[in-house]
């Protein structure tokens, strides 16, 4: 009983003292005895009320080291890049900035069944430590998402989230540019190759006639894989240099003359179907001779090659607002659906394979501007009316221009 109480000693001391003190001044008795009294009282009182036990001692420090092991490891966590929960057996104890913005600031304190919501998901948290699973449409319908487990001790463990996507993205875009490729490369390979047996197996027997046209035949397919081993290589090219921008002054009038003074006259025409407006002098910008040169000529041939035969091709290059220079060039062909316009920039993309290949198309001469445009730090825009025809607009940054 007396080891549950402690006696304040002091505090009656102290009492004692100033009651004495008290009694010395001019204070009436009746209000030293009540004083003395009162305070009496409230040591007594103090006496009587029990003290904390050993096991409360104990108990609370280590609820203290919760809260404090809780902050630690929410603090430590929340500056990683990579998506990562804390879990407190079943529950989600802590959830870092990139996991919080990948699945919502609410998983935290959830149960991981109901944060998560998904079957492989959710039978990871009854795998063994290190194991890891791949989840397909865990946050989006095209996302991919590797989630792996790793204990801390018997309460606590992790799950650390990476995001996938775009690494399968990736290897999505190269497997079908390779099946591409090797379509139309193998198209034209297998016609010249068919014509050229035809030809060395019956040399004699055959006209000129019909030996100059398959000739003719094999010249045109070679050509046309020439152009496609070009147009690739070029691609190549500007993927390896992307992230470097251009420094070259070219003024843009003098170009656009150039390129567009390239394009002579069809069979039976008098005139270039190719009618450039006569640019301003002075507007310069910093790029590739090269690439400008390029994306211009690969515009006019879309448009020659797409447009209606017996209407112009018409070509203007002008200032544009912000600090810009436009080039923009306009055909009259039968245009575009617009479902097809937002894929146009897409590699071997074609909204009619049998023209594209007739007109001697590759299907990459808009992937090639759209990488020059990028690497230059400008802004492509097509727009098209069925009927009407297609324009294309290019705009890059003036030298020294500041944007209004």
């Amino acid at each position: 009983m007396f080891a549950e109480f402690k006696i304040p000693w002091p505090g009656m001391l102290l009492a004692a003292i100033t009651l004495l003190m008290l009694g010395q001044t001019q204070l009436p008795t009746l209000i030293l005895l009540v004083t003395g009294f009162f305070w009496l009282l409230s040591l007594w009182i103090e006496w009587l009320r029990p003290q904390p036990n050993r096991e409360t001692i104990i108990r609370r420090p280590r609820a203290d080291g919760d809260v404090i092991t809780r902050g630690a490891i929410t603090s430590t966590i929340e500056s990683l890049s990579v998506p990562l929960v804390v879990m407190d057996r079943q529950r989600i104890m802590a959830a870092n900035l990139a996991a919080r913005t990948a699945f919502g600031s609410h998983i935290v304190g959830q149960d991981a069944r109901i944060a998560l919501r998904h079957p492989d998901a959710i039978s990871l948290l009854e795998m063994q430590d290190g194991h890891s699973v791949t989840i397909r449409g865990l946050t989006g319908a095209g996302s991919l998402w590797q989630l792996t487990r790793q204990r801390i001790d018997a309460r606590y463990w992790t799950i650390e989230l990476r995001d996938r996507t775009s690494e399968a993205d990736i290897a999505s875009a190269h497997t079908d540019f390779v099946a591409n490729a090797s379509h139309e490369l193998r198209t034209p390979l297998s016609s010249i190759i068919g014509y050229v047996e035809t030809l060395s197996e019956a040399p004699a027997a055959m006209d000129p006639a019909t030996t100059k046209r398959f000739l003719g035949t094999v010249l045109r397919e070679a050509r046309r894989m020439q152009s496609l081993v070009s147009d690739l290589m070029s691609l190549s090219q500007l993927e390896a240099e992307k992230h470097d921008l251009p420094t070259e002054r070219i003024d843009m009038g003098q170009l656009a003359t150039r390129v567009a003074g390239e394009f002579a006259p069809g069979p039976g025409q008098k005139h270039s179907r190719v009618v450039l407006t006569p640019p301003q002098s002075g507007m310069g910008i910093s790029g590739d001779p090269r690439q400008v040169e390029q994306l211009l000529r690969n515009l006019i041939d879309n448009a020659l090659k797409y447009g209606d035969p017996d209407t112009p091709v018409e070509v203007i290059v002008a200032p544009a607002p912000r600090g810009m220079v436009e080039m923009r060039v306009s055909d009259h062909g039968p245009g575009i659906a617009p479902d097809h316009l937002p894929h146009l920039t897409r590699r071997f993309y074609r909204t009619d394979p049998g023209r594209s290949r007739q007109a001697g198309g590759t299907g990459l001469g808009l992937a090639i501007v759209k990488h020059i445009v990028e690497r230059h730090r400008g802004r492509l825009d097509i727009s098209s009316q069925l009927g009407e025809g297609t324009q294309v607009s290019v705009r890059l940054p003036l030298v020294g221009a500041t944007k209004a």
